[in-house]
């Protein structure tokens, strides 16, 4: 849904003009300029995401009727019609299939692998690709 379609349903349900609305449906959706599918909706359609909104915004938005409407209350609305629910930042992360690369301790100029009985220090995560000493992965 566009920020603006956004806006004209949140003028419907709190009064004042769709623009007194628009800052904060074009802050939610300003992540497209980076991915411009779905998936940037992770980085802020989720509880924290709506509790950073009312960092940002306040407690309340003054619409062009002078009524207070609650920040949470709009990015909710802008959460579920995107979404049909509001999700936590765990249900987005959670879902992101892990690469080596992210799993790394300390930057390193050129990645490197190998086996853990190669480690010296022997500390591999069990379950995990990963070296918690040396930030290797499994080769």
């Amino acid at each position: 849904m566009h920020p603006w379609h956004h806006s004209v349903s949140s003028a419907r349900k709190h009064g004042g003009k769709p623009e007194d609305y628009l800052k904060l449906h074009n802050w939610f959706d300003q992540s497209k300029e980076h991915y411009a599918d779905f998936r940037h909706r992770a980085l802020r359609h989720h509880t924290l995401g709506i509790y950073q909104a009312e960092q940002h915004f306040g407690a309340t938005v003054v619409n062009s009727d002078g009524r207070h409407v609650p920040t949470r209350i709009l990015g909710e609305q802008h959460v579920k019609e995107d979404l049909g629910r509001i999700p936590t930042l765990a249900d987005w992360l959670s879902n992101i299939r892990g690469q080596p690369w992210m799993h790394r301790h300390t930057p390193r100029a050129e990645p490197f692998a190998h086996q853990p009985d190669q480690c010296p220090s022997n500390h591999w995560n069990r379950g995990d690709d990963v070296c918690a000493d040396c930030g290797a992965w499994l080769g």
